[in-house]
This record gives C-alpha cells, structure tokens and sequence, in this order.
C-alpha cells in the first residue's frame, strides 16, 4: 500500500527557484530516503508489470532514474530520451516550445531494437507545462512503438499538463498538487 502523504513529506520544496516565484520540487529528498524510495518502486511495479510492457523511456535527466528502476524490477530495457546532441547513434528528435523559445530532444533510431509495436511506458519525474512529455510521446510514436501510458511521480494540476498528454496516450501520476 501506498502512502501517498509520506511521499509529499519526503519531497522538499525549494522555493525561488530555478528563479523568483517557482516553488522547485525536489526529489533527491524522496531518493535518499529508503523508505519513501522502495514504497514508490514497489507501487509502480505493482501498477506496471500486468502491462506486459517491452520498455521504459525515461526524460532526462530525473526520469532516467525512476524508468531505470522500474526497468530492473520489471526485467525489460530502458531507453533514454535526451536532450539534444547527447546520444551519440543516429537519432529521431522533437521540438517542443518552452515559455522562452524552442528546444528539441532526441531518441535513438533503433531505441526499441526494431521491436514491432514495442509496449513503452514514459516516465519522468514530475509534470508541469507538459511540453517536454508531449515531444516524447510523440518521439516514441515516430519510431514505431507503442506508448501505452505515461507515468508521472508528481503532476502539478494547475499547470494542466496532464492535458496535453491525454492528446497522446494514457496518464498517470502517483501524486497531484493542485
């Protein structure tokens, strides 16, 4: 079972940054405490492993971390999505907008080994404006898989990402603020 209040409270909130007026929810809180770490884990394995999926991607950099995990507990492959210019094979990419411009992330050509209609979970840290997960749903699409849901450890609801990814696949988060 899990305690979704525990979890909030393991999370630390840095206020101010990365500028004045965002309120950062920092994981690393939640990574270095046994407890609320092993709790989320064996709640995503729980949710995840009758999905039968193939892979797991995960969103640099903080979603390599969650994806990885579950990757090894489930017993299937993960595969990074990057930023751009990181990975160093032939690679598909994506531009999203962000409040400031434009940027771009990258999968490989072959992330999911030619596999037909692989089963991918996307996964990430935490939601906000839903740019970032919108190109990656769209990356897993374009090179054939399959994205049958995307996980979320923390969804900021009044940011309304959550929107923009239902567009694309299934959503889901293990905790909301609202």
């Amino acid at each position: 079972m899990i305690d979704k209040e525990y979890l909030l409270k393991s999370i630390r909130d840095i206020p101010d940054f990365p500028k004045p007026g965002i309120v950062f929810k920092d994981i690393t809180t939640l990574l270095n405490d046994a407890k609320a770490f092993t709790m989320l884990m064996e709640h995503l394995e729980d949710r995840y492993k009758k999905h039968h999926l193939d892979f797991i991607a995960g969103i640099e950099s903080r979603g390599f971390i969650f994806g990885a995990a579950l990757a090894t507990r489930l017993g299937i492959g993960f595969v990074p999505v990057r930023k751009k210019g990181k990975l160093p094979y032939t690679t598909v990419s994506e531009k999203y907008t962000l409040e400031y411009g434009v940027d771009e992330i990258e999968i490989h050509i072959d992330a999911f080994r030619d596999k037909k209609e692989a089963k991918v979970l996307l996964i990430d840290d935490l939601i906000a404006t839903g740019g970032t997960a919108e190109a990656a749903s769209r990356l897993i699409k374009k090179v054939g898989a399959n994205l049958v849901e995307a996980c979320f450890i923390i969804n900021l609801k009044f940011l309304n990402g959550e929107e923009k990814i239902k567009k694309h696949t299934n959503f889901y988060s293990v905790l909301e603020i609202e």
